[in-house]
């Protein structure tokens, strides 16, 4: 056994556990709480091994998996980002990468580089693998939302283009999936649990000619 190797393998194990205290703004789709990061990326790979028959040619399930696992580690150091605050998304890459550098730095060399190349792939998204994984961290909180009856967008007063123009790459990353996904925003603006946007300004005209 290489004890040094181990050392830090076992080190690595212990801070990423720190992942399950990084609260994300989407609720449980019982609406108890917010679930967590970690919560968040275990859903994602079971949800990649579930939806594997909508995977485009070029996807490699066991490597998305590693993916999602792995790609919100980062939030230890740099904190969860609200999609839609764009202050904070602003800063969210540099500060991600930093957090990447030191996280990954804690495994041995040869791990650190093969989980930096993971993370590397999601975040560039250009690779088949990357864009479904992608996809798959598109739909999850969108089911959240529908479940909880607008759960963050009520709280946020999200609307429609708003969460048109986050989940766009689902319809590259798995367009098998893509009008599954117009189907769900379609039926959460109709239940009221999205705000339609062309209700929106219709309200904001009235008001000014109040």
């Amino acid at each position: 056994m290489q004890i040094n190797r181990l050392t830090e393998q076992i080190q690595f194990i212990i801070e990423i556990d720190r992942l399950k205290h990084i609260m994300r703004q989407t609720l449980l789709m019982d609406g108890s709480r917010r679930e967590n990061s970690a919560e968040h990326s275990w859903h994602l790979a079971v949800m990649a091994i579930a939806l594997v028959d909508y995977a485009p040619d070029g996807v490699d399930i066991f490597h998305a998996i590693k993916m999602l696992l792995i790609h919100d580690l980062v939030e230890i150091d740099a904190g969860d980002t609200f999609c839609y605050d764009v202050q904070g998304n602003d800063s969210k890459a540099v500060r991600e990468a930093q957090a990447a550098l030191r996280l990954f730095g804690l495994l041995p060399a040869d791990q650190d580089s093969e989980l930096r190349l993971l993370w590397d792939e999601f975040e560039a998204g250009e690779t088949p693998t990357a864009k479904f994984a992608a996809a798959l961290d598109r739909i999850q909180p969108l089911l959240h939302n529908q479940q909880t009856q607008g759960g963050t967008w009520r709280i946020h007063g999200i609307s429609r283009n708003q969460v048109m123009k986050r989940v766009a790459p689902v319809e590259t990353g798995a367009p098998e999936l893509w009008p599954f996904v117009l189907q769900l925003i379609d039926d959460c603006v109709t239940a009221g649990y999205l705000k339609d946007d062309a209700a929106l300004i219709t309200q904001d005209f009235r008001a000014e000619n109040c």
